[in-house]
């Protein structure tokens, strides 16, 4: 028995002393960064998770450009503007590939937009961005959709009565049924449990996607999708999800389709009877992906956005006043805010950019891979390697911000107080049509609310300091801090109503 268990030593010994050397090997010609450990690499290091506060520490000791490993893969990771801009914009061909996590590949089997790659996902894409300017989205098509479930939410706050209410709740059921209108071709009421079911599974899904137990299942995928935990739920939630889009598209077989498609669903049941291309990858299963995929990042980006907003308007009631004042003198009393408009509202405009870069609710972006040899800062990034563009350190780049860690709309306003833009605002990867479109739906929902709508703290309390991150919605509920407000009607309305909205908060004033 002695001997078994020395020889069992012996092996594990080897084994780990293995796997560090062909770390180690690997490793030559990578930018430097912190020592990894055999087999887990740095995750002890990265406390087990992306956080932008972490990365900027490593960044600290080792640079712009630098190493970390997410078990026996490296990662480069990109510190800073300059850094970023190098990389994604002039090798932006040479890091087109689309590394996915474990994760994410085993919930989609590599179909739809977010996880796939090649033809796939080229194809998906150009479909979706097609598609939704045709439906409108970023003109006036989309605009009186978030028009009608503004006036919504505002008319839902008002009618409280003093009740309290938990505002977030509200406002990622106005915003699910903005993205249900372009997806499904129809709203649903607010009360109606499959809604509500559909939305809390959604929820789940992002949360687990930044949860500790994702970062393991991708690290050792072969290991985790056996074992019990926390993690296991959200293929259950990515099932009932696929069955409620399923659900819907059965519906739309069943009806008679319209001479002109009023939503992706039926744009897309179109496009698979379209015949000519035999590498179509149009079909049920892409179909099903596709839509699940536009709704959980329509409605989760633009939903947090929004509660980021309600936040900032209680940290600071002097900006809060000045929207008030602006939107005042230049709409008085119009009643349809239009995404034209922010040409007329500049502080408002700017404040809203404030909210995207200080929130930042992309945390630090999305991993690319080299598609083939490059260098980059001096160092030869072989093919198939990861990298990451920290968006959240472009976002507080001293260099291009004046106070970066401070929530400061003249970021975005010149001398006269025009607004004007800034290069280093890079709120999440995606293309300009996307980002265009979610700035549609936020700058309409926004003032739509706030120009109706007062908000103030419970009780005199302050919550400056607050400073946005992905663990806004990351950390697990220990860390929740309940901000008890009051919203009135503003020029309308004095009366009051107390609203408990429930954010993840790091720091308080």
């Amino acid at each position: 028995m002695w001997f078994i268990q020395q020889l069992l030593l012996v092996f594990v010994f080897f084994l780990f002393l293995g796997k560090y050397l062909k770390i180690i090997w690997k490793a030559r010609s990578l930018p430097p960064g912190p020592s990894p450990f055999p087999i887990i690499g740095n995750l002890m290091t990265l406390c087990f998770n992306m956080y932008p506060e972490t990365l900027s520490k490593v960044s600290k000791l080792y640079g712009n450009i630098y190493t970390v490993w997410i078990g026996e893969t490296p990662v480069i990771v990109l510190h800073g503007y300059k850094a970023v801009k190098n990389a994604i914009v002039s090798h932006s061909e040479e890091l087109s590939g689309r590394p996915v996590s474990n994760l994410m590949k085993d919930m989609s089997n590599g179909k739809g937009i977010v996880v796939s790659n090649g033809h796939i996902w080229k194809q998906q894409r150009r479909f979706s961005l097609m598609t939704l300017r045709n439906l409108g989205l970023g003109k006036h098509g989309l605009e009186s959709r978030i028009q009608e479930e503004s006036q919504g939410l505002v008319e839902v706050l008002a009618t409280q009565n003093g009740k309290p209410i938990d505002v977030s709740n509200f406002i990622v059921h106005s915003v699910a049924n903005v993205i249900s209108a372009v997806v499904f071709g129809h709203r649903f009421s607010i009360d109606d449990p499959t809604f509500l079911k559909l939305v809390a599974a959604n929820q789940e899904i992002i949360d687990s996607l930044g949860s500790k137990w994702a970062t393991l299942y991708d690290a050792f995928p072969w290991l985790m999708k056996h074992l019990p935990g926390p993690h296991q739920k959200v293929f259950k939630n990515r099932e009932y999800l696929g069955d409620f889009v399923n659900n819907e598209v059965r519906i739309h077989q069943q009806n008679e389709s319209p001479e002109e498609p009023d939503d992706i669903i039926y744009h897309y049941l179109a496009q698979i009877k379209t015949k000519g291309d035999p590498d179509s990858t149009f079909d049920m299963v892409n179909l099903t992906q596709t839509v699940a995929d536009l709704f959980t990042a329509g409605t989760e980006t633009t939903a947090m956005s929004l509660q980021w907003a309600i936040l900032f308007m209680l940290a600071y009631p002097d900006i809060q006043e000045k929207i008030h004042t602006e939107l005042d003198e230049v709409l008085h009393d119009s009643s349809a805010i239009t995404y034209e408009d922010r040409k007329r509202l500049p502080y408002t405009n700017a404040v809203i950019h404030e909210i995207q870069r200080f929130g930042n609710i992309a945390s630090v972006g999305v991993l690319r891979r080299s598609i083939k040899d490059i260098i980059l800062d001096g160092y030869l990034i072989k093919k198939n390697t990861n990298i990451l563009p920290n968006l959240d350190s472009v976002l507080h780049d001293p260099q291009y911000w004046k106070t970066p860690y401070k929530f400061n709309p003249e970021h975005f306003l010149d001398k006269d107080g025009n607004f004007k833009s800034n290069e280093a605002f890079i709120p999440f990867s995606a293309g300009e049509f996307i980002t265009v479109s979610y700035l549609t739906i936020l700058f309409n929902s926004m003032t739509a609310v706030v120009a109706t709508c007062e908000f103030s703290c419970n009780q005199g309390r302050s919550y400056r300091g607050c400073r946005g991150s992905s663990r806004y919605w990351a950390e697990e509920a220990k860390g929740a801090q309940r901000i008890v407000c009051h919203i009135r009607r503003h020029r309308y309305y004095r009366q009051c109503m107390q609203v408990k909205l429930h954010l993840w908060l790091e720091g308080r004033g």
